[in-house]
């Protein structure tokens, strides 16, 4: 698969300058672009006969490279860089494919601490997790301060000291009110608070993770992150300690690999998001390639996973021992079972039907 140009939608026609004013690389041309490669990508792996991972991680690096668009970051990472990390990567490969294979890759659950859960069910659902193995754990802060302080103590009482906890704020706050809250909740110890402010101010983010430092917390970001430009930028101001991607916020698997190669080079953890429906099983593919062909590394990495929606995919994730299993089967596990979209089709399926019958009446 060639590298996809961004230039390609540049024309002096009505219709190009439209596709410019809702993008470009941002938005919903941006979104439909991923949903397109995506596919391409699916069907690229189905071809083989391989999971999307083994794929990629199979691939030549000249010909993976060929697959990258690197206009606006060559000022970080050139071509010929991408290809020296991906060589490098070729050593210790087979060992670190047959680590993933045996053990999986480390995950971290969002499931338990949602904004608005009584203290019953957050304590229901971390004693479940816990029995499960589960020993990172992220709760959602940022509404409330002294909500934010029980909340959390009761789960850094319920997990102990020595698992690992991560904050999330949804871009709750400015940035001067991000480093003061985040300070009166230092002492629950979490690895980052995640997206602390809006997702679009490196500034703001460079700001508020150097306020953190001397309390030892990191910042993390990227699930909103348009495009590899606005990820180089946070890496070069140093504005993330752990980096976000998103298998459908970027331009699918090509400007994904790109912005692995980037933290790569700037020694930055890539802890993906996957809060969404389906996200689980697409990112899966990709932190899996990284640590065999790319980071080698599992320090201070792992990858977000959510318990609901699987069941209307066929070939849904499979968690063993709070770890991402690589996938077996062909393809880029993209494909929904055929009724659940039949039922979830607009206007004319089940769920649709019911909602609109709802508001008719």
């Amino acid at each position: 698969m060639r590298k996809m140009d961004s230039r390609a939608t540049e024309s002096p026609s009505p219709w190009g300058k439209a596709l410019k004013l809702i993008g470009p690389e941002k938005g919903v041309v941006h979104l439909a672009t991923s949903a397109v490669l995506n596919a391409v990508w699916d069907l690229w792996a189905k071809q083989e006969g391989k999971p999307l991972w083994k794929l990629l991680v199979d691939m030549d690096p000249r010909k993976l490279v060929s697959c990258l668009d690197f206009r606006y970051i060559t000022d970080v990472l050139t071509e010929e860089e991408a290809y020296e990390i991906l060589q490098k990567g070729q050593v210790g490969k087979k060992e670190r494919e047959e680590q993933m294979l045996a053990h999986g890759y480390p995950a971290y659950t969002t499931s338990c601490a949602w904004l608005g859960y009584s203290d019953t069910t957050l304590k229901q659902l971390c004693s479940k997790a816990l029995e499960d193995g589960w020993t990172r754990f992220k709760v959602k802060v940022g509404a409330d301060l002294q909500d934010d302080i029980r909340r959390c103590r009761l789960i850094r009482n319920m997990i102990g000291p020595e698992k690992t906890l991560m904050m999330d704020a949804n871009q709750r706050w400015d940035v001067p009110e991000a480093v003061e809250w985040v300070a009166k909740l230092a002492e629950f110890k979490p690895l980052w608070i995640e997206e602390p402010t809006s997702p679009d101010d490196i500034l703001g983010h460079a700001t508020i993770s150097k306020a953190l430092v001397p309390l030892g917390i990191g910042v993390a970001t990227g699930e909103q992150c348009h495009n590899r430009v606005i990820f180089k930028q946070l890496l070069q101001a140093k504005a993330l300690q752990f980096l976000q991607i998103d298998s459908c916020r970027l331009g699918s698997v090509n400007e994904n690999l790109s912005v692995l190669l980037m933290a790569k080079k700037f020694d930055i953890p890539v802890c993906p998001h996957a809060g969404g429906v389906g996200l689980c099983e697409l990112v899966q593919h990709l932190i899996i390639f990284d640590f065999i062909s790319v980071s080698a590394s599992l320090k201070d990495r792992m990858c977000e996973y959510v318990d609901h929606l699987h069941e209307h995919f066929k070939y849904p994730v499979i968690i063993k021992k709070a770890s991402y299993m690589p996938p077996k089967d062909a393809g880029y596990s993209t494909e929904m079972k055929e009724e659940s979209v039949k039922k979830h089709q607009y206007p004319d399926g089940e769920v649709w039907e019911k909602l609109l019958a709802a508001q008719g009446n």
